[in-house]
């Protein structure tokens, strides 16, 4: 193989160190993860509200009956798992029984274990690995071995790797895999940005996976392979990863550009979008209702955040300081105070069509039209659960079944914006999550005069080192 691409042993078999990431609500499913696997490596398909599949092979959209939060996030549990179930069939199915299963969650979505519980055991024998990031998966390792299945923690620092050891996978070290390093400045969708960590600053990847991998080794843990995430693109330009002792084994994880193949379930218009790339166009944002910074590529949807963002002014309950401008809004029409000078940039929003005010847990207010604010006000309503809590609505899986703070409409209903992008929508009308590199579509040779290789062909290429 080129660049000295060893195999690796992962999940109970020597597969190439070349891996689908998992994307999220139906970007990753059984064709992809299957084709992945069948070509040698590990397919990921993602478990995230995965999708039903009829007789006929059409996909089932799940039509919410429940009248309460509750009731509908049941319903998004239940089909969750039938979907989960189905995608590791077909997944099995198409791999032919090579290469290596794995399935995705986010330990933040909404009943993260019993839909890991649900679809390990409706599919025992099919998965052969579960890969876990957005949050601290503390309880994935005794869950993942309890069905003898190998876990992969997606973290983004040796920090986070050790805290999560020292608390619970050390009792579990046998059915460890791997180590997910997904750099946060270069991924796609939910970065694992700290509150120490500048996103403007991005950080090399290198020194951060060598510190990992110090960090592995105390804990005896050589021989478990790192796989990175995030910027890959060209192996070629990790040629110095290679058999490198401060490195050790190491894997390659593929999130976007597996997004271009021929097995790809994402939209034509969404595929063509993707090969029309330019560099900046993906930008990393803190709008995500789950409080973690996010890549996507800047489009009308993206745009109507920002903008959204920026006619937000303070207020007060009573006249304080420089608060001294009484302002009505509502149907109740509360009274707060706002700076004479805000008051000034309210009445050009009013003008401007921008006459609907919303409330935040921040003490401000925000200022749309008001056919967004109905449009806002109907997604909190609609409100699902697939979040274990979602800043958006105040919705939480805690005992109260809120977290306790008023929603925020400075964000969104992420189902909604990925469920319409994963099935057919226009991609520049809702949340298209994407790596930095994703620009470089346009620039690779590989993809000239619009070619979409399969994803064997996509697997060979990218083991030439291109």
């Amino acid at each position: 193989m080129s660049l000295s691409l060893k195999s690796l042993h992962m999940s109970g078999r020597e597969v190439l160190p070349l891996i689908e990431g998992g994307k999220g609500v139906a970007v990753s499913n059984g064709e992809s993860s299957g084709a992945w696997a069948k070509a040698g490596g590990i397919g990921t398909f993602s478990a995230v509200n995965a999708d039903s599949i009829d007789e006929n092979g059409e996909i089932i959209r799940t039509v919410y009956q429940g009248k309460s939060r509750r009731a509908r996030f049941d319903e998004l549990v239940t089909q969750g798992i039938v979907g989960g179930i189905k995608q590791a069939q077909i997944a099995h199915e198409v791999s032919g029984g090579e290469g290596r299963i794995h399935m995705n969650v986010l330990w933040e979505m909404g009943g993260a274990e019993r839909v890991l519980h649900g679809v390990l055991e409706g599919a025992k024998g099919l998965i052969h690995g579960v890969t876990c990031g957005a949050g601290m998966p503390f309880k994935l390792a005794p869950l993942a071995a309890s069905y003898q299945v190998h876990y992969y923690p997606i973290i983004s620092s040796a920090r986070a790797f050790r805290a999560l050891w020292l608390r619970s996978y050390k009792k579990f070290p046998e059915w460890l895999g791997g180590v997910v390093y997904e750099d946060p400045w270069l991924a796609g969708g939910h970065n694992g940005l700290s509150n120490s960590e500048d996103p403007k600053i991005p950080q090399a990847p290198y020194p951060r996976v060598a510190e990992l991998r110090q960090t592995m080794n105390k804990f005896g843990l050589q021989n478990t392979p790192i796989i990175m995430a995030g910027g890959v693109w060209f192996l070629r330009e990790w040629s110095d990863w290679l058999d490198n002792p401060e490195i050790g084994p190491i894997a390659f994880q593929y999130g976007t550009r597996p997004m271009l193949t021929q097995e790809s379930p994402i939209s034509d218009l969404w595929k063509q979008r993707l090969l029309n790339l330019h560099e900046g166009d993906i930008k990393l944002n803190k709008f995500s209702p789950t409080g973690f910074y996010s890549s996507a590529v800047y489009n009308s949807f993206l745009h109507e955040l920002y903008d959204r963002s920026d006619r937000e002014v303070g207020f007060v309950d009573h006249e304080a300081g420089d608060h001294t401008e009484v302002y009505s809004f509502g149907v109740r029409h509360k009274k707060v105070y706002v700076t004479k000078q805000d008051l000034k940039r309210i009445k050009g929003w009013e003008n401007d069509g921008y006459s609907k005010a919303l409330a935040t847990p921040s003490a401000t207010l925000i200022f749309v039209t008001p056919e967004k604010g109905q449009e806002i006000r109907q997604d909190q309503l609609n409100c699902m659960g697939c979040l274990s809590q979602c800043s958006f609505s105040n919705w939480a899986t805690n005992e109260q079944w809120t977290t306790g703070h008023k929603a925020d409409p400075r964000s969104f209903c992420i189902q909604k914006a990925l469920q319409e992008i994963a099935h057919g929508a226009n991609p520049d009308s809702h949340l298209m999550f994407a790596g930095h590199a994703a620009y470089r579509f346009s620039e690779d040779p590989f993809y000239a005069n619009g070619f979409i290789p399969t994803v064997r062909q996509l697997v060979e290429r990218i083991q030439t080192g291109d």
